[in-house]
């Protein structure tokens, strides 16, 4: 596969994990609860980052929140919409980054990747937050970071954790997507 192939292969591939970021939200009912524990539209994300690489991770992360905004008003764009951007922009912007460079892809590089970005994900939500909330005037606190991006997510996080090798070692089996040893090529795109 040349390179122009596999850059439109990341390219479709990121466009349809930005539809699947659109409509998972769907599945979590209109109840806003259980899409905050189970956060629907990182999964997509976390998945176009390790796909594609970072630069259409970050691409999708930014793109989905104030898109799904303007087609369902849905998350409200200010502060949550904008907070979230930053929070998914650094997802796919980690994974990918991360998961691109390690000289192993495997899965144990795969949680490595995953587990940092979703820390630095939530690092750079909270300074959104912090930064959003010092432009209207609302307070946001310590506990307001550990409940929104810890204890409320619990079972987001524990389901990115199974999900998403669950797809990169299906997607290993069938030889869509290969895990590589050391100088191999194996992913849709050398970002």
């Amino acid at each position: 596969m040349n390179k122009h192939q596999s850059a439109a292969q990341a390219l479709v591939t990121a466009a349809l994990l930005l539809a699947v970021g659109l409509i998972l939200p769907f599945f979590t009912g209109q109840i806003p609860q259980i899409g905050n524990m189970l956060c629907p539209m990182h999964l997509p994300v976390l998945l176009c980052g390790l796909l594609c690489g970072w630069k259409y991770g970050l691409a999708v992360g930014l793109i989905l929140p104030p898109l799904r905004y303007v087609l369902f008003s849905a998350p409200p764009l200010y502060p949550t919409g904008l907070a979230m951007a930053f929070e998914l922009g650094a997802y796919g912007l980690l994974a990918g980054w991360l998961y691109g460079r390690s000289r192993w892809q495997c899965v144990a590089a795969l949680y490595r990747s995953l587990l940092a970005a979703m820390l630095g994900g939530r690092l750079v939500w909270a300074a959104a937050r912090v930064l959003l909330s010092g432009v209207s005037g609302q307070p946001f606190t310590w506990q307001m970071f550990v409940s929104g991006a810890f204890l409320t997510a619990i079972p987001g996080i524990v389901l990115q954790l199974v999900f998403i090798p669950a797809v990169m070692v299906a997607l290993d089996r069938t030889g869509l997507v290969r895990f590589r040893r050391g100088g191999e090529a194996g992913r849709l795109t050398a970002a």
